[in-house]
């Protein structure tokens, strides 16, 4: 999700997946660096500025610009909104290894290790090696979570219901949001338009107004009643009719362009079409794997997917083939042209969340 205005581009370090390459040379830096913030009062030490190393700098947006105070907003945010990707545990030990809240605002490391033993139950020594493996994992979170571009708005909860089961496909989208800055009086977003050719019937159904010229390049533009203050929250629905069966040939919700708290998703089939094999994807890297998912006596699947990271695929997929199919006594066909006739990306692709 972005917001209207222009974004800030940020150069982020080369990050490249190839033995030997600044992958593997990125990580150890940001481990080695994030080691050495969480000594002495952690992001509370003095000169914060020179406490963190170019790497972690770069990665949690600071400029030559900023202050101390929003030195440590910045590294504050970041990192609370990271630990939130970890364990319970973890994510305790994070909070207590660089004192990101006021009630382990300690002076030293020690101290924090100390506060946190308790809260999960374990003795300093397993608390420390949880602090370990808490900054592994954030040195590869830092990277591959992109930050959120100033002025964004981030999804708290979405709702998709995808009903299959009527000559006209409909696609149901529920939001709740946040915004991330005050003034905010326009939402962009991408639509089930991304990838598909034709007319497309979007219907505001409540929490705003579709700005006319808004679907250019599979993307809406929705401007709420009242622009948001940051912190603000605001629901919004809105309802696509597919122009035609065939358009939908599979569904696939991937690569989210920001965080998201809560995706639930339904989707209900023609009982005379049910697929033979339907996929669960959850924090996968592309549109195939996948946990198969039992269709109920409905014709529906339900998923729920919580903590959802961007440049990972969340939803379903479903495949179809020539053989017949049993539903609830009856036989059906899963010769079903809205079924992918190949498992290629680019036909697997409906829309994107954002």
């Amino acid at each position: 999700m972005s917001t209207s205005g222009p974004l800030t581009r940020r150069k982020l370090p080369v990050v490249e997946d190839r033995p030997g390459g600044s992958l593997m040379n990125s990580h150890g830096e940001l481990v080695r660096e994030l080691k050495s913030l969480r000594k002495g009062r952690g992001v509370h030490a003095g000169r914060i500025g020179e406490r963190i190393g170019p790497t972690l700098r770069v990665l949690c947006g600071v400029t030559e610009d900023d202050g101390p105070v929003a030195i440590r907003e910045k590294l504050v945010a970041r990192l609370t909104g990271l630990a939130e990707q970890l364990p319970g545990d973890m994510r305790l030990a994070t909070v207590a290894a660089f004192a990101l809240t006021a009630d382990v605002r300690m002076p030293l490391y020690r101290d924090r290790v100390g506060w946190a033993a308790p809260r999960i139950d374990r003795d300093a020594r397993t608390v420390r090696r949880r602090v370990d493996e808490a900054i592994d994992q954030l040195a590869e979170l830092v990277v591959t979570i992109p930050l959120r571009p100033d002025g964004a708005w981030h999804t708290a909860e979405l709702h998709v219901v995808v009903t299959l089961d009527r000559p006209q496909h409909e696609v149901l989208e529920q939001y709740r949001i946040v915004a991330d800055h005050d003034g905010l009086h326009e939402l962009d977003f991408a639509s089930p338009a991304f990838e598909l050719r034709g007319p497309l019937d979007v219907d505001v159904l409540y929490g705003g107004t579709l700005r006319a010229g808004g679907t250019a390049r599979g993307r809406l533009s929705l401007a709420p009643p009242e622009p948001l203050a940051k912190g603000d929250t605001h629901a919004f629905a809105m309802r696509y009719r597919l122009p035609r069966p065939q358009v939908l040939r599979s569904y696939v919700v991937r690569e989210l362009e920001q965080p998201c708290d809560l995706f639930d998703l339904r989707v209900r089939f023609a009982r005379y079409r049910i697929p033979r094999q339907v996929w669960t994807l959850r924090d996968v890297t592309g549109p195939r794997g996948g946990h198969q998912q039992r269709v109920d006596r409905a014709g529906e699947i339900h998923q729920r997917f919580q903590r959802l990271l961007p440049g990972r695929s969340y939803g379903a997929r479903w495949d179809g083939d020539e053989a017949g199919n049993e539903f609830d006594g009856h036989h059906c066909s899963c010769a079903d042209r809205s079924a992918p006739r190949s498992t290629g990306f680019a036909e697997e692709r409906v829309w994107s969340v954002s």
